[in-house]
């Protein structure tokens, strides 16, 4: 019997934890896996042990990265033989978990599998756009990619509703931190989520590292989650993202990038320090000053 983790972390949102948790008591569960839910608890104020989960409470925010890397090594120790990370802002279909798993299960060249992913219903960010009958069925992710020349991740299929153009099972170049699950090899080989990241970016660097070591990462259109976009950090376009996607977006490019991506990024970071807002040019100078993790935000 395969021993499943999954990893849901917890700031703040009781609310959108419950209902995942919900959703996850819900699911199929084949006769060879041994499912264990595990909540994170990234030093909220907030009373967990009703939601019917493992809590591992943390005394510190120690941001994405940090937060599920407890997760993720209690789940080694556990003998864990996949480790799904899930944001605490989804809701998860009753077969998602068994598709993932039979998607890779016997590949040994896939060692990440991720799904579809929508936005949840009312949470799109062009709602306006949409047909009442399309909510709930625009894609938020449908595989992952990189703009190198311009260093930008972004998601296949995004704001598009779904007629099936994105069914194709197939390998993808990006995991998205929302919801990816890891063979227990991966792990060992690359090592835990990249903690000077703290928050975002930090799955394209662990992407990158997973496919360096030898690994594919592989999207799976029949495994189907919804998800509400940045329950936890404050909304698109907030300080919070200014600060931690721009300062990171450095770390990354300057890590994995081309030369000349790198030379751009440089030139792009000064124009930000002089016309920037004002979490983007800390964000910056942060990078510069090697002020790393949690950084200076707040």
């Amino acid at each position: 019997m395969k021993k499943v983790f999954i990893i849901v972390l917890h700031y703040k949102g009781v609310k959108d934890t419950s209902e995942c948790l919900s959703s996850l008591g819900k699911i199929f569960i084949p006769k060879e896996l041994n499912v264990n839910i595990v909540i994170i608890d990234n030093a909220s104020n907030d009373n967990l042990k009703s939601l019917g989960a493992y809590v591992i409470r943390n005394n510190n925010n120690l941001g994405f990265a940090g937060g599920n890397n407890i997760g993720i090594k209690y789940a080694l120790s556990k003998g864990a033989d996949y480790i799904l990370i899930l944001n605490n802002d989804t809701i998860v279909d009753k077969d998602f978990l068994e598709k993932l798993v039979s998607s890779i299960k016997n590949n040994n060249k896939f060692g990440i599998a991720v799904p579809k992913i929508y936005f949840a219903k009312d949470c799109e960010f062009h709602k306006s756009r949409y047909k009442i009958n399309e909510l709930g069925k625009v894609l938020w992710y449908a595989g992952g990619k990189i703009d190198w020349k311009n260093v930008i991740g972004y998601h296949v299929g995004v704001d598009e509703v779904d007629r099936g153009q994105f069914d194709k099972l197939e390998e993808t170049e990006i995991a998205t931190g929302c919801c990816m699950l890891v063979k227990r090899e991966v792990f060992e080989k690359v090592g835990m989520l990249n903690e000077k990241y703290f928050l975002y970016y930090e799955d394209s660097d662990f992407s990158i590292r997973t496919k360096t070591a030898g690994f594919k990462i592989l999207y799976v259109p029949d495994s189907i989650i919804w998800h509400k976009n940045a329950g936890s950090s404050d909304g698109s376009g907030s300080s919070l993202q200014d600060y931690y996607i721009t300062r990171n977006r450095m770390i990354f490019g300057m890590s994995y990038s081309p030369i000349r991506s790198k030379l751009a990024l440089i030139r792009e970071s000064f124009r930000i320090l002089l016309f920037g807002r004002k979490w983007q040019k800390r964000g910056i100078l942060d990078f510069y000053l090697g002020r790393l993790g949690r950084g200076s935000y707040r």
